[in-house]
């Protein structure tokens, strides 16, 4: 891979800074910062009623990556220009690792491939972010799951979200009571964020893909760990609520090899051999939920970011490269899951 990036990721393979404390003084002093709305992603509100969805066929992570990437920025009618001199914040799904345990999180390959094809458009800098639910220590999470390997091979500079400055911004969808979200420092100086997510089945939220990823962005030392405060106020609401404020502008869900089951950490490997990918990510998570056998109309999420994020319908999506039914391959769903009732899709 081309090594263009200006900065290179520090040895210790974070850029963490505690600030929960500081943090805590300003909003006692009335000097916390003012809302504000990203303004690098108001260009980025695409169309509700359709979208177009890229599959590509990866039958593992020793193909070329980069290559299905970039064609599918193609088919997707990402210009150049779009992405020429911009800095891209890549937010891969790291939740925890254990060693061999490579469905947990994207692979760091799928990482790389999405750098490389970002950097071959024009990017100025791709940095990788996230911000792990379940556990602390991040640098531990880079190393078991290999992607520090990468990160400094390709020399890509990763922040952990976790210990990142944080900043209010407005709740832009209303679905939670939380009237403002606060997000990482590092949102403000980037240009693009894109979702690096994992294709899993989801013990409390039926299927965690593209938008569910988004989690990761919540810095834990403003909501814990997993997350918590999330999750008391309502997985479904805080999904639809990150996906409505953030408004990425690109996704690419790893369905390389997913998982199955009790996810997104108890679950087994599935080899579903493809890439999703698409502007709109709601219309990226409907593809992939057919993709795995499951009817995105019965995810609850997904049923309500219909028409106010992005469309969910099969008709209302422009599928490119590979279709739904050539590459659809069942996902196990567990019985005695609740979320998991009644999701199999049956296509007419």
């Amino acid at each position: 891979m081309t090594r263009r990036n200006s900065q290179t990721m520090p040895g210790n393979l974070l850029d963490r800074q505690l600030t929960r404390r500081e943090f805590l003084i300003r909003a006692a002093t009335g000097a916390i910062l003012a809302p504000m709305v990203f303004p690098n992603l108001a260009g980025c509100r695409r169309s509700l009623e359709s979208a177009d969805v890229f599959i590509g066929r990866m039958g593992s992570y020793d193909g070329d990556i980069a290559s299905i990437i970039f064609r599918g920025l193609g088919e997707l009618a990402v210009s150049p220009e779009e992405i020429r001199g911009k800095r891209i914040l890549l937010k891969p799904n790291l939740v925890e690792s254990h060693i061999g345990a490579g469905h947990i999180n994207t692979h760091p390959l799928v990482v790389r491939g999405a750098a490389e094809a970002f950097l071959r458009c024009g990017a100025s800098e791709v940095l990788v972010g996230d911000g792990p639910g379940h556990c602390m220590d991040t640098e531990m999470v880079l190393e078991e799951s290999r992607l520090g390997d990468v990160l400094i091979e390709d020399q890509l500079r990763f922040v952990d979200l976790n210990y990142d400055d944080g900043y209010r911004v407005p709740n832009q969808g209303g679905f939670s009571r939380f009237r403002s979200l606060v997000l990482p420092r590092t949102l403000r100086e980037v240009d693009l964020v894109v979702s690096l997510a994992k294709m899993k089945t989801h013990h409390w939220a039926g299927v965690t893909l593209s938008m569910k990823n988004l989690f990761g962005l919540f810095p834990g030392t403003y909501y814990g760990w997993p997350k918590n405060a999330l999750h008391f106020e309502g997985i479904e609401k805080c999904i639809l609520d990150i996906n409505a404020t953030v408004r990425p502008y690109f996704s690419i869900v790893d369905g390389i090899i997913g998982m199955e089951g009790d996810g997104p950490i108890m679950g087994n490997p599935h080899h579903a051999g493809v890439l999703v990918m698409g502007r709109n990510l709601p219309a990226v998570d409907a593809t992939s939920a057919r993709i795995m056998g499951i009817d995105p109309k019965k995810v609850p999420y997904l049923a309500k970011a219909s028409g106010r994020l992005g469309p969910i319908q099969e008709a209302s999506i422009r599928q490119r490269g590979e279709t739904i039914r050539s590459v659809r391959t069942d996902f196990s769903l567990v019985e005695g899951i609740h979320a998991h009732k009644g999701l199999r899709w049956s296509p007419k």
